[in-house]
C-alpha cells in the first residue's frame, strides 16, 4: 500500500500520529544523593523567626516610631505656642508702658489745672 492509500483507509491513524508529534518531550531534573548533600551542606542553617518574636519586634518598632513622631510633633507645637505667648507678653508690656506714660501726662495736666 502506498502512503495515500493509508491516508484514505485509516484517517484516524493520521490524527494519532499528529497528536503525538505535538506533545513535547518531558525532561526530568534530578541529581544524585551525593550531589544534593554537597550543595546542601554549603548553605548555613537559617534560624526561623517565630510569629511571637516577629510580632513583638514589629510592635516595638512601630511603637518607637510612632512615639518619636508624636514627640517631635508636640515639640514643634510647643515651640510655636511658646513664641506666640512671648509675642503676646511683649505686646502687653508695650501697651502697659503706653498706658503708664498716658496716665503720667494726664496727672501732670490735672496738677497744672489745679494750680491755676
Amino acid at each position: 500500500m502506498t502512503m495515500s492509500a493509508y491516508k484514505t483507509t485509516f484517517p484516524w491513524l493520521r490524527t494519532v500520529a499528529t497528536n503525538r508529534a505535538v506533545i513535547p518531550a518531558r525532561r526530568c531534573f534530578s541529581t544524585s544523593p551525593s550531589v544534593r548533600d554537597a550543595v546542601g551542606s554549603t548553605l548555613p542553617a537559617k534560624k526561623p523567626v517565630g510569629a511571637f518574636r516577629g510580632g513583638i519586634f514589629g510592635f516595638l518598632t512601630g511603637t518607637i516610631v510612632a512615639g518619636a513622631t508624636v514627640y517631635y510633633y508636640i515639640l514643634g507645637e510647643y515651640r510655636v505656642s511658646n513664641e506666640m505667648l512671648t509675642e503676646d507678653i511683649y505686646a502687653l508690656q508695650a501697651a502697659t508702658q503706653k498706658l503708664q506714660t498716658y496716665i503720667g501726662e494726664l496727672e501732670t495736666r490735672v496738677d497744672q489745672l489745679r494750680k491755676k
